[in-house]
């Protein structure tokens, strides 16, 4: 397998944590204290885009790596549950760190 593969998977995976943690700030300041209505709608929009993104380049990752259903759907879901992309994350990466292929060319077999 590709880095660029894991690599974008972990570039997802954080932007969609970190975004996450945006909108649950933004749901705080809007029920909470009455402000940030538009704030809110826009973060929402942003975050949902970027989850579905996320989504993507997940499942290439796991379909690849050829897991399980279960491990599959935890790691799509984790994106959706505050904190939680951060740790799945960093266990999807050290599980796939050896098997992804480093870049060097490989000479031909004859």
């Amino acid at each position: 397998m590709k880095r660029s593969v894991l690599t974008r998977y972990r570039v997802m995976a954080y932007v969609t944590a970190v975004m996450l943690l945006v909108l649950c700030a933004c749901m705080v300041a809007k029920y909470g204290f009455g402000t940030g209505k538009d704030l809110t709608l826009v973060v929402s929009q942003i975050h949902g885009v970027l989850y579905i993104i996320y989504l993507v380049f997940a499942f290439d990752l796991g379909s690849k790596a050829k897991w399980k259903f279960g491990k599959l759907l935890w790691v799509l879901i984790s994106g959706t549950i505050p904190t939680a992309a951060f740790f799945v994350e960093r266990k999807v990466v050290r599980e796939m760190e050896p098997l992804v292929a480093d870049g060097t060319p490989q000479p031909a077999k004859v």
